[in-house]
């Protein structure tokens, strides 16, 4: 069983801000497979799923995004989960510009909250997580502010693009494995430029 787990606050004034990008992941995926993702267990929105032939876990912890840990904890617990090898992580990155994809198989927090947690949880940083970048394209002054202030109107094609490419990520991790998938998506490739292999 894979669980994959998108991170973000519940409540409909976090909706649609730069910090919800792993809820808005799962919802896309959701979507795309006809399904909603609202069973409640393990403090947190759930739905079983089907992927690449893979059975599934799509979850959304309600815990805010501080405390994401816990619940995927008792999701791990819950479905007996090898972190290792079964569990993706989804969630927003401030040092990625926006529009960005980054599918790293370990590594800290780089700072994020929610990411933090999960680690202090788990006890261990060695499963996988798609990286979205949420880079503004000028400087803001307060990060905070601006990871819990809905998306401009400006921005709006460029994140609808990207959790498609974070779907695609998904499925090509389930289906051809992680390694090809980073390969794919780690970077953007000039026309006619073959993909490299990325070590990150």
């Amino acid at each position: 069983m894979k669980l994959i787990v998108g991170l973000g606050n519940p409540g409909i004034e976090y909706q649609f801000t730069p910090h919800n990008l792993g809820f808005l992941t799962i919802d896309r995926i959701a979507n795309g497979l006809g399904i909603e993702v609202r069973n409640r267990q393990c403090r947190a929105l759930t739905a079983r799923a089907t992927i690449a032939g893979e059975p599934v876990v799509l979850a959304k912890p309600e815990t805010y995004m501080n405390l994401s840990g816990f619940s995927v904890r008792e999701l791990v617990a819950e479905h007996q989960v090898d972190v290792s090898r079964e569990l993706i992580v989804i969630y927003d990155e401030l040092d990625l510009p926006l529009g960005t994809i980054r599918i790293r198989q370990r590594g800290s927090s780089a700072g994020h909250n929610g990411m933090e947690s999960i680690l202090g949880a788990l006890g261990t940083d060695e499963f996988l997580r798609i990286r979205l970048g949420i880079a503004p394209d000028r400087k803001v002054a307060d990060g905070v502010k601006y990871v819990l202030t809905p998306f401009r109107k400006a921005q709006e094609k460029v994140v609808d693009e990207v959790l498609d490419t974070a779907a695609q990520a998904v499925e090509m991790i389930l289906k051809e494995g992680p390694a090809a998938a980073m390969n794919r998506f780690n970077r953007k490739n000039e026309p006619g430029e073959e993909p490299q292999q990325s070590t990150s």
